[in-house]
């Protein structure tokens, strides 16, 4: 997989001759492979270089750009010297999304070329997922709704929050993942009220709710999902608050489409909640997109006005915590298309009751 094609042919748009990407996102994006190095981006040409350690790796992965390794007297800048005076290349647009000012004062006082932020040209591109991304991702989520089905059947009451999220680690690992693409989140309780709880030694009880938040990397793509489950039966409080969430988020997915800022998604979730009296208990935004890392751009939130591309991977995350009390939160993904979306998680969202 790589996405040289698709950077150069918006260097224009940039005002630039080159695309220097630095970051492990960007530099996956481009070529399919990250270690550690830059990838030059020109039309007609492209250069990936990075150190020994990773250079048997890339020359394995990497198709359609040069391969080139640093050595004592030859280091990154160059490197990239060599590519940008042979390709006339007098202005390089860099991921300044992402660059230390350390490393962007060190590249510039270094390299020939001029360079000039452009980290919305990969960003842009990043937003939209192609057929094979997508497929990624939709085996990231394979793996975590199978370990979601398989953590309901686990828990029982004295459980720990920690013991949780370890089974939902090797869960997922098992199953091909190659990591998590975050620390997952498992709340109980009281601790459902806090949206990044972090799972601890309180044990699960019956009555309560519990809270998984979690996901997995395969192919270098993300997943996301969110359920609350009742341990037991729970009251009519806890009921109403569920049902409300649920009710939100299938208003939220269905006013989602490619085309609208992601402002209106969020309001059209939001209006449910603030309908039903819970208002002040939603505080963060309806959904963020996801691809290559857990959180990218466009988001679905109350500042987003930038409409969302066709392909684009959006959470559908909306939730009600009571202080002190409880939370609930339910979070599918769903893939921006013209005149909708299509929701790819397989996982129940009605209530389950362990």
């Amino acid at each position: 997989m790589n996405h040289l094609k698709q950077i150069a042919a918006r260097l224009s748009d940039h005002s630039i001759d080159a695309m220097l990407c630095s970051s492990q996102p960007g530099e996956f994006y481009a070529v399919g492979f990250h270690g550690e190095g830059y990838v030059l981006v020109a039309p007609g040409a492209a250069r990936y270089i990075t150190d020994s350690r990773y250079t048997e790796a890339a020359e394995e992965t990497v198709s359609g750009a040069e391969v080139l390794t640093v050595s004592k007297g030859r280091g990154y800048a160059d490197l990239i010297n060599e590519f940008t005076d042979a390709h006339g290349i007098k202005t390089l647009g860099i991921e300044d999304n992402y660059l230390t000012l350390e490393e962007y004062e060190g590249l510039k006082k270094a390299l020939h070329a001029r360079l000039v932020p452009a980290g919305k040209l990969v960003s842009g591109l990043r937003a939209a997922k192609d057929e094979e991304e997508l497929s990624r991702m939709l085996e990231a989520q394979r793996i975590t709704d199978e370990a979601f089905t398989e953590i309901c059947a686990f828990i029982r009451p004295g459980m720990t929050e920690a013991e949780i999220a370890a089974k939902l680690v090797y869960e997922m690992l098992r199953r091909g993942a190659q990591r998590v693409s975050f620390d997952p989140i498992v709340a109980s309780g009281p601790n459902g009220s806090k949206p990044h709880a972090i799972p601890g030694e309180r044990q699960v009880r019956k009555g309560e709710f519990i809270t998984m938040d979690f996901g997995c990397v395969y192919g270098g793509y993300c997943s996301d999902m969110t359920r609350t489950v009742a341990l037991g039966e729970i009251d009519e409080d806890k009921r109403r608050v569920y049902e409300t969430v649920l009710a939100a988020q299938k208003a939220g997915i269905a006013a989602s489409r490619a085309g609208i800022p992601g402002k209106d998604i969020d309001a059209a979730a939001r209006k449910v909640i603030e309908d039903a009296g819970y208002g002040r208990f939603f505080g963060h935004g309806y959904g963020h997109s996801l691809g290559l890392e857990i959180h990218e751009s466009p988001n679905a939130n109350t500042r987003e006005t930038s409409p969302l591309p066709v392909g684009a991977m959006v959470s559908a995350e909306p939730g009600i915590y009571i202080p002190g009390q409880f939370g609930v939160r339910i979070e599918d993904v769903v893939r921006m298309e013209e005149g909708g979306c299509t929701d790819i998680t397989r996982s129940p969202r009605e209530l389950i009751i362990l």
